[in-house]
Order: structure tokens, then C-alpha cells, then sequence
């Protein structure tokens, strides 16, 4: 079932100011919106505020869209037979996502790797499937494996790799208040986790200088 507070997939870098939102509950997410406006001691009739509480839930339903999507759906069609053995690899994924704890951003890039097993996946939809699970409240080990297992279950490869190096605002903007730390998690399946010459060299090409 849908979610009622939704804006649709729409097109790369559309504003979701400018999408229809559907659904009572926008209404109400808007209501809860202008409360804590007040709670933190805004005026939320002054004119920079008027539009904030509807704004921010079309925004926040754009950036958990995640919700509405599924794996095989976003994969589509866009498998194929092959017989190619070696390893593809998309690297350098654009990922924005939202920490779970402070529904504060982290940010970065994603580096996926598999090795086929009879068949291939076209190399967009790598990204696609990143975007299903990032577009969710997330924590960045949790999104790892939800990618790894989503690319096991749709290709049934001989083994996959995802490395994902990202910043926090919940560590930069509060708390600890650490600007230059980053974390890196991976998650690694069949050949990747069983072999380690697969497995380096897998982090050899995650980590190689852009045109090494």
C-alpha cells in the first residue's frame, strides 16, 4: 500500500516544491510542521515562514520516497544473459540518505561491484537501486547490506561488493561537531567474502585515484 504523504518518483533533480503531493496526511505532517516552528520559538506567519510547513512535506516525502520503490521494480527489464565471468564494477554513486537517530543528512558515495553469474544488469540501474534504499530513514551499515541482498536476490550472482564512504551532519553540525571524519562501511557476498583475491582486488578498484 502507498503511502499517502507522497510526491512521486518525478525526473533527476525536479524540485519537490514544484510536485503535487497527495494525501490527507500532508496536511497534517504541514500542521506538525508549523508547531514546531513555534517550539523553537518562530513566528511561523512571518512571510519567510508561511510556506515552510507545506514545503517541507513535499520535501520530506521526496527524500524518503525510498518507501514507494522496490528493487525489481526499478531493475525492470534491464536484465540479460550473459556469459561475461569478471567483474563489474560501477563506482564513485552519488548517495544522500538521512541518518535515522536525528533525521540529519549523511552524504557520499557508494562503489558496487558483482561478478556475474549467467547474467548482467544494465549499468543504470546499479544507481537505481541505491536510490531505493538511501530514499529512506537510514543508518549507513543498514544500507549497505539492503543493497548487497537486493542485488543477490534480482541477479543471483557469484558474489557481490559494497563499499560506502560517507560524511555525517549528525556528527559535524552536533555533537562531537568532527568536520573532516568519514565512515566507511562494506558488505560482501559469495566470491567477495569467500575469496580474498577477489576481495582485494574489489578494494583495490573502490579506492584507485580516479583514471589509475
Amino acid at each position: 500500500m502507498r503511502r499517502e504523504l507522497n510526491v512521486g518518483a518525478g525526473a533527476p533533480g525536479t524540485d519537490p516544491d514544484d510536485l503535487p503531493v497527495t494525501g490527507e496526511r500532508t496536511a497534517e505532517y504541514a500542521a506538525m510542521v508549523r508547531r514546531q516552528l513555534e517550539l523553537i520559538g518562530e513566528d511561523p506567519d512571518r512571510d519567510g515562514l508561511l510556506k515552510t510547513p507545506d514545503r517541507v512535506a513535499r520535501s520530506m516525502a521526496w527524500l524518503t520516497r525510498g518507501y514507494d520503490l522496490d528493487p525489481r521494480t526499478v531493475i525492470g527489464d534491464a536484465l540479460f544473459e550473459e556469459d561475461h565471468e569478471n567483474m563489474v564494477m560501477v563506482r564513485d554513486i552519488e548517495m544522500y540518505s538521512m541518518c535515522e537517530h536525528h533525521m540529519l543528512p549523511f552524504f557520499g558515495k557508494v562503489h558496487i561491484a558483482y561478478i556475474p553469474n549467467g547474467k548482467i544488469v544494465g549499468l543504470s540501474k546499479l544507481p537505481r537501486v541505491v536510490e531505493v534504499y538511501a530514499r529512506r530513514l537510514q543508518v549507513q551499515e543498514r544500507l549497505g547490506e539492503q543493497i548487497a541482498n537486493a542485488i543477490v536476490d534480482v541477479l543471483q550472482p557469484k558474489g557481490v561488493g559494497v563499499v560506502i564512504e560517507a560524511v555525517h551532519l549528525c556528527m559535524m553540525m552536533r555533537g562531537v561537531e568532527k568536520q573532516n571524519s568519514r565512515t566507511i562501511t562494506s558488505s560482501l557476498r559469495g566470491l567477495f567474502r569467500d575469496d580474498a583475491k577477489t576481495r582485494s582486488e574489489f578494494l583495490r578498484l573502490a579506492y584507485a585515484a580516479p583514471g589509475a
